[in-house]
């Protein structure tokens, strides 16, 4: 009879938890939006960042340059969250990782290369080791036109 409650109340708090609502990013076409996330309780904040980006990698890359703004000028934030039609974008020091959800699983979009720029990550060459290898984009000099 105890396990028999014990087991409906784990049930019951089971089935509150997975009514609880994930904050959404909202889906406007083309806007990419900076988060900035609120003290305990309060919603997350949106803040238009560009407008027209035709590609969620677009949206990155400006997301990215506001991060390296704002480190320029003194700043001491390495990580922002941004979101674009409906999915967020996270940036840190490993890359641009996306998720459906603020709070969901995270997937890799884009990875730093051995310099820090950029790129997706089936165009990185990598050590042995694992570790990305930069290599420059003119492995000869140009030989001068006669």
């Amino acid at each position: 009879m105890k396990l028999l409650t014990i087991t409906a109340l784990g049930a019951g708090l089971l089935a509150l938890a997975a009514c609880e609502k994930a904050t959404e990013a909202p889906f406007d076409q083309g806007v990419c939006y900076a988060v900035e996330t609120g003290v305990e309780g309060e919603p997350p904040r949106f803040n238009k960042v560009a407008e027209k980006q035709p590609q969620i990698e677009f949206c990155a890359a400006r997301l990215e340059e506001m991060r390296l703004r704002f480190l320029r000028l003194g700043g001491s934030r390495r990580e922002v969250t941004g979101s674009y039609q409906g999915q967020f974008i996270f940036i840190d020091r490993a890359g641009v990782w996306i998720s459906k959800t603020l709070e969901g699983s995270r997937f890799i979009l884009l990875a730093r290369t051995g310099d820090g720029r950029l790129a997706i990550p089936s165009a990185i060459q990598r050590a042995i080791d694992g570790s990305p290898v930069s290599v420059s984009a003119n492995a000869e000099p140009a030989t001068p036109a006669p």
